[in-house]
């Protein structure tokens, strides 16, 4: 009876190649984009959790990618080991099961799926961790298609409009608001909608927040880094939503108070409120007829 097993040694040679295949990549090297995961290279010590982000995300995919090459390399084995060569007919031999592999691919993803989600519920956990008592607090407002940012503590304001385009389509960046920070201080972030669902994004700090209407949620973290770094809306929120932009500028103490003080000689004191929240129809409210006979 013919065998319809191929020589070992042709078996071998197409088994070898897309182990070859990765070797020779993984050795070509990597530079600082690959290491980081192709995130931002300006992210890399921007604040308390950025390294820690950027851990769990390249680890994941280091993971992940060993499972598919050695998915890969099954996938290629079998379809090469196991085809129909010339002059066979019929079916090849049926197996029913093999306990022993069945064991493995069912603890295998259940092992993977357990880890991934303890690593995340880890590192997310330390993220979202409130500090007791911030340096700093920062109230923003997201509302279509702009930001407002109360600074708290020292009693001023900050209102932004909507991206401003020129006549070649470029952004005029000088007109974006901008959310000043001091470097090295704790910081909470209160975040508000005034409208819609929006998300708070400074995409450097690798994290976003969602603002959902009626809704506080909050954001700590230590900026590390002084700099300008991108902020935008990363939920789409209406017609001009990839306009809802700001900037960041994480400076210094002593910026940062030069920055509070040129609010008070512009007259923004004191703090902006719910005056111009379209959703005054909320529960609680008393503006739905809640209680009246």
């Amino acid at each position: 009876m013919r065998s319809t097993r191929p020589p070992k040694s042709k078996l071998a040679r197409w088994a070898l190649l897309p182990i070859v295949g990765a070797l020779t990549v993984i050795l070509a090297g990597c530079t600082q984009a690959q290491l980081i995961g192709f995130l931002p290279e300006d992210s890399v010590g921007a604040t308390n959790h950025t390294d820690r982000i950027t851990g769990l995300w390249v680890t994941s995919w280091i993971v992940l990618l060993a499972v598919g090459v050695v998915t890969w390399v099954l996938i290629i084995w079998a379809a090469v080991v196991y085809r129909r060569r010339k002059g066979q007919t019929g079916l090849p031999v049926q197996l029913r099961y093999n306990m022993p592999i069945e064991i493995f691919y069912t603890i295998v993803p259940l092992v993977l799926v357990i880890g991934f989600f303890a690593f995340t519920a880890r590192d997310q956990t330390a993220i979202e961790q409130p500090t007791a008592d911030p340096d700093v607090q920062i109230e923003v407002y997201g509302q279509r298609w702009s930001w407002a940012f109360n600074y708290t503590q020292e009693d001023v304001y900050e209102v932004g409009i909507q991206a401003q385009e020129g006549e070649d389509g470029q952004v005029d960046t000088d007109q974006l608001p901008v959310l000043y920070l001091p470097v090295d201080e704790t910081v909470e972030i209160k975040i508000e909608s005034r409208d819609v669902i929006h998300s708070f994004w400074i995409v450097d700090f690798l994290y976003k927040k969602d603002m959902i209407p009626a809704r506080s949620n909050y954001m700590y973290f230590t900026p590390l880094k002084e700099g300008e770094y991108d902020g935008k809306c990363a939920e789409l929120c209406g017609e001009y939503h990839s306009q809802m932009l700001f900037k960041v500028k994480v400076v210094s103490r002593e910026e940062y108070d030069a920055q509070m003080e040129l609010l008070r000689e512009k007259g923004q004191t004191g703090q902006l409120d719910d005056t111009y929240n379209v959703n005054q129809n909320q529960p609680g409210t008393g503006a739905t007829g809640e209680g009246e006979n």
